[in-house]
């Protein structure tokens, strides 16, 4: 994809965009590594499912994402009479719209480290607590950071935006197979 080269180095880059240009609903998903199959699934569940059009972002790092954000932070900071500048990953986000929802491999402190620097609330999904599992299937299905949590996630935040109906939302959970008993991975 165009930018790609930048995007990589700088920590993240649109992999792939909605096929869905005319859907009202709009997200914008996070994956890192080997969770961007989860993610990229996820996309096609919420637009095959659901009519949300759902953009797919690389996360290469987001450390580098980071790093960037606070170092333009310090130089606004030293600069008052220049113009501000703005960090890669609020320039990024800025006209991309709908909500926003990153899934990792790692805590949820990851993603959420960058949420200051977003245009709008991030609802990140991780892996906090002590998994037990016998393969990497079951385990992010232990996390809730598998395709199924990733579009429950995304529902949910277009709900809490008013954008559609928490039926919509229990209805999903129900369709998903979703256990709302499960115990809180973070606790268990």
């Amino acid at each position: 994809p165009s930018g790609v080269r930048e995007g990589i180095l700088k920590g993240m880059y649109k992999y792939r965009a909605s096929a869905n240009k005319k859907a009202k609903l709009k997200a914008q998903l996070f994956g890192s590594g080997a969770i961007l199959n989860e993610v990229l699934h996820a996309q096609e569940i919420l637009e095959q499912k659901y009519s949300v059009a759902a953009d797919v972002w690389s996360v290469t790092s987001y450390k580098e994402l980071y790093v960037d954000a606070i170092e333009t932070e310090r130089w606004n900071r030293l600069n008052p009479g220049e113009k501000p500048r703005v960090p890669y990953v609020t320039r990024c986000l800025t006209d991309a719209p709908g909500v926003l929802v990153a899934s990792s491999d790692y805590l949820k402190t990851l993603p959420n480290m960058i949420s200051k620097w977003m245009p709008r609330r991030l609802a990140a999904l991780g892996t906090d607590g002590f998994g037990r599992s016998e393969g990497r299937v079951s385990l992010r299905d232990f996390f809730e950071v598998d395709a199924k949590f990733i579009t429950l996630a995304t529902l949910h935040e277009l709900s809490a935006d008013g954008k559609i109906d928490a039926k919509v939302v229990d209805k999903a959970i129900e369709d998903l197979g979703i256990v709302k008993t499960k115990p809180n991975p973070v606790t268990s």
